[in-house]
């Protein structure tokens, strides 16, 4: 693939990802949700939802310490390159078996569950394809370049790569020579993000935080009396009219 790919696709991706979003809170605030399906079916949300995001959460924590913090910071406090591969690839595997399980369970469950697969949009279908894909290429990079297939170290070109485009030097030579694991992973990735202000994924940037500022709801029983009962009879009882 070409440098031209690497330093073009990143920034449609990034635009469409920040301009998306803007366009999506301003046109369908209504819509910023994620549908939930959980009235359809509960038992296996209930396993694969927490497998998933959970996963999901030492997933993202992963590529922050391996792409984002460069090499040389973590040279400098101590930590050695052997032992962060040791720490990366048994961190990142746990995290990632449990975040391919979750959406194993939740892609069954919309396959097999009629409702649940009555309520998955097209919109729906390929953003779980994209979602699946990058996890899977993911985990190949974390154990198959780590312990199948030999040590590839990714923090010497993919990281310096993603680090230098939010620089006035971008570097997309860097990718050209990588794994083809690698470069599907970043492909899948970069389409992901373009397309996520326009799925459920949206609702990654919802929290409730206004419950932790909102008044208590009151609940106040009402006193009445016999007259007043009268009032809430069932519909079909003759009315009772107050005397004149």
């Amino acid at each position: 693939m070409t440098p031209a790919l690497w330093l073009t696709l990143p920034y449609v991706a990034f635009t469409s990802f920040v301009l998306g979003h803007l366009w999506r809170y301003r046109n369908d605030q209504f819509g910023w949700t994620t549908r939930s399906s959980q009235v359809y079916e509960s038992r296996l949300l209930r396993l694969g939802s927490p497998l998933f995001h959970f996963g999901m959460l030492g997933v993202i924590g992963g590529h922050v310490l391996g792409v984002l913090i460069p090499e040389s910071w973590t040279d400098a406090v101590g930590i050695s390159e052997h032992l962060y591969h040791v720490v990366a690839v048994s961190a990142g595997t746990v995290a990632g078996i449990a975040v391919i399980a979750g959406i194993a369970i939740l892609l069954y469950r919309r396959v097999t569950v009629t409702a649940v697969r009555k309520a998955t949009t097209r919109n729906d279908q390929l953003m779980y394809v994209l979602l699946a894909g990058a996890l899977i290429t993911g985990l190949l990079n974390t154990v198959g370049s780590n312990l199948l297939w030999g040590t590839y170290n990714y923090r010497e070109t993919v990281s310096p790569w993603f680090r230098s485009l939010f620089s006035t030097h971008p570097q997309p030579d860097l990718m050209v020579g990588t794994p083809w694991t690698f470069q599907a992973h970043g492909l899948l990735v970069l389409t992901l993000i373009a397309i996520w202000p326009y799925t459920r994924l949206v609702h990654m940037f919802s929290a409730p935080v206004g419950y932790l500022t909102r008044p208590y709801v009151v609940y106040r029983s009402k006193e009445t009396n016999a007259a007043d009962k009268r009032r809430f009879a069932r519909a079909w009882d003759a009315p009772v009219l107050p005397p004149r």
